[in-house]
């Protein structure tokens, strides 16, 4: 199968581990990559902020290039989301709608991709390490992920899973409302880490680097020792 992956801008420009540990795992599984380094952004941003205009200027833009692609995955269930639940919606009326809902139904996120569309859920990783799981917003409620990241880490060797007691909670980060509500949104994810901290875990594991680095800093700020990572880099520790 040939995989046109898409990576977020923030993971280019701040988690490229993450890229490249997607990589690995689809040149272990014998398939072929491309990446196309002219789609910078899915537009999620401009979106979440109102500026729907905007956001499907940046949006055009990612279904041309993607159009001819036979199946797209994105480690990230934020812009997965917003490419395969919110592209038909901002295209609704316009001529590109077609080709946004071609491209929505062959998108998806990694652990999505990797046990419902492959049916992989062992890579042979290791990870000698206790983990716990944030499932983001996005993933959980849009694209109504939850049981895949499970399947992939019960599988990796040396990995020791602990729930969180909360398993919904938003980290608080919600892209732009972390930068318009930064009191609000320091609130919810300082509740989440606190939620994490319970379990005693070493690493704090989600499919969203989003969620991550908002989680990371509250978590730093504090010195807590605990550390983010995303699921991609557990799987690609073989």
């Amino acid at each position: 199968m040939k995989i046109s992956l898409f990576i977020p801008c923030f993971i280019d420009q701040l988690f490229p581990s993450v890229g490249i540990s997607v990589v690995r795992i689809f040149e272990k599984l014998g398939h072929k990559i491309e990446f196309d380094e002219s789609i910078v952004c899915c537009g999620q941003p401009a979106f979440n902020t109102g500026c729907w205009n905007e956001a499907r200027s940046i949006a055009i833009r990612v279904v041309e290039r993607l159009q001819n692609a036979e199946v797209v995955v994105i480690p990230s269930g934020s812009c997965g989301a917003m490419i395969r639940v919110f592209y038909p919606e901002i295209f609704k009326d316009h001529p590109k709608l077609a080709a946004a809902q071609s491209l929505a139904q062959k998108t998806y996120e990694l652990s999505e991709f990797l046990v419902d569309r492959l049916g992989v859920t062992d890579l042979g990783s290791q990870f000698p390490a206790k983990v716990t799981l944030h499932d983001g917003c996005h993933g959980l409620r849009e694209l109504h992920l939850k049981h895949q990241a499970r399947q992939l880490l019960k599988h990796v060797k040396g990995l020791s899973l602990i729930e969180m007691k909360d398993q919904t909670s938003c980290c608080g980060f919600g892209g732009t409302f972390a930068v318009k509500f930064p009191m609000i949104s320091t609130a919810m994810g300082e509740v989440r880490c606190a939620s994490a901290l319970e379990t005693d875990a070493d690493f704090l594991v989600s499919i969203d680097s989003s969620c991550l680095i908002h989680l990371q800093g509250l978590l730093s700020r504090k010195k807590e020792k605990l550390k983010t990572i995303h699921l991609a880099e557990i799987l690609a520790s073989f």
